[in-house]
């Protein structure tokens, strides 16, 4: 195993005492770390159920649960910062589909995964429930 001081390089949120949530998801940054395993595939979960957005057209607020699932390749999200990234929608005016599919695209970026699968459940609105999945590649 490599040394481990220099595996987490470069992680700014890790360990910061700094509290302020980011307001957008374009001013979240998500960071990774080196895959101590990238010859081997196995899976990361990411569960996070208690998502919030707010509508953009009546600015309600959204409540879903956010699954992220991904093969890692060469890094891994940390996930401090993808708390974080995913905080940062609470304030963002998006809907359920757009969100799932900018959060994969943004997964993607990050940590070029070798697959990842985002899914989205949102709660009803008007006694329709909404539940959104898109995957890569």
């Amino acid at each position: 195993m490599k040394d481990e001081k220099k595996v987490y390089e470069g992680l700014t949120l890790l360990g910061s005492d700094d509290r302020a949530y980011p307001a957008s998801p374009d001013e979240a940054k998500l960071e990774t770390f080196e895959n101590a395993y990238p010859k081997r595939d196995y899976v990361i979960r990411f569960d996070c159920p208690e998502f919030t957005s707010v509508c953009p057209i009546t600015a309600q607020p959204d409540f879903g649960h956010i699954t992220i699932e991904y093969v890692p390749n060469e890094r891994c999200i940390e996930s401090k910062s993808l708390k974080l990234y995913l905080f940062s929608f609470r304030n963002h005016g998006s809907f359920g589909e757009a969100i799932v599919n900018l959060i994969l695209d943004d997964i993607v970026e990050a940590c070029a995964p070798r697959r990842a699968t985002v899914t989205g459940r949102f709660t009803p609105r008007g006694g329709i429930s909404i539940e959104v999945s898109a995957s890569y590649p």
